[in-house]
């Protein structure tokens, strides 16, 4: 289990991380979301202690990272895939890592085979793509076969191959009851891979709630309903708490109903139905709606001809 516990971090005048609290539990996988300079990765520093806070505390397992024994059997960390001798091959870089644990040398290539990497387990690292760097990184995670996993953005630079096997890999490492935190920048890969979510913004927790929940809190659920006869319909349908917006002529989407109850009202009616397709938010919605007001950095867009610059979060 990981707990923090009103950590705050200042660099100079700048907060960068202001009294943030939460547990993530085992068992389950835990996705960390936040905009750039959110303070996510500050976090996931102060918690193996290669920031120290300047209020709070956070532990693993009841204890501080910097005060375990041997660390890499118990917390598994990619924060930055790049932080390798680039000298060194693969295989000598993990043999380095294994040297001061204990770790036989056989953990080394079952590591070597699990990530995906035995074909180039002999080439200097420094020479690596960003997908063969992120899969040595997730090698030295694993290393120690930790109880704890905490991986920042570990699909960057990943094939759909290589993106797919961390989710399964990371869904599996949790149901055998290991703590996994686990950050990305993906919502479609998140949706599908984690089941509790924490959300940050400028430095501070916005939200900390299974996903089914933050979707259906931070989301609106849509029926859109195709029919000749749009206009009876939206009078059939309208009411205080319903909502209406007519798409095309013979186009309504509607919230506030199920698409069960506007079909009986159709049926009741005798209004004909081309259409009937509930949708629900995702967690991108979610997130959007969760952080709009917290991102700190923005691009434009391209405009049209002789148009002014539209502002749209990145």
């Amino acid at each position: 289990m990981i707990t923090a516990e009103g950590l705050t971090k200042r660099f100079g005048d700048k907060t960068a991380v202001q009294d943030v609290s939460f547990t993530v539990r085992p068992g389950s996988v835990t996705g960390f979301l936040g905009p750039n300079g959110a303070g996510k990765s500050t976090t996931m520093r102060l918690i193996v202690g290669l920031d120290r806070p300047t209020a709070g505390r956070a532990t693993i397992g009841g204890r501080e990272y910097r005060r375990m024994r041997a660390p890499l059997t118990e917390v598994g960390l990619l924060l930055d895939a790049k932080a390798v001798h680039t000298g060194r091959t693969a295989r000598n870089h993990l043999r380095a890592m294994a040297a001061t644990h204990g770790i036989p040398a056989s953990r080394v290539d079952e590591v070597i085979d699990l990530a995906g990497i035995g074909s180039v387990g002999n080439k200097r690292a420094g020479k690596f793509s960003l997908g063969m760097g992120q899969r040595l990184g997730i090698a030295a995670a694993l290393l120690g076969d930790p109880h704890t996993l905490i991986l920042d953005e570990p699909v960057n630079g990943l094939d759909p191959e290589g993106v797919l096997w961390v989710r399964q890999f990371v869904r599996q490492a949790a149901s055998e009851g290991r703590t996994v935190l686990l950050s990305s920048h993906l919502m479609s890969e998140m949706a599908q891979t984690a089941d509790h979510v924490i959300v940050m913004g400028r430095g501070r927790v916005l939200a900390d709630a299974p996903l089914d929940q933050l979707v259906h809190d931070w989301t609106r659920s849509t029926v859109r309903v195709r029919t000749p006869r749009a206009a009876d319909l939206a009078a059939a349908v309208n009411g205080a708490d319903v909502e209406i917006v007519s798409v095309e002529p013979d186009l309504l989407e509607v919230v506030g109903l199920t698409a069960a109850r506007i079909g009986d009202l159709a049926a009741d009616r005798g209004i004909p139905l081309h259409e009937l397709t509930p949708t629900r938010g995702s967690l991108e919605d979610a997130y959007l709606a969760l952080t709009g007001d917290s991102v700190e950095y923005r691009t434009r867009t391209a405009p049209e001809a002789g148009a002014p610059l539209e502002e749209v979060v990145a």
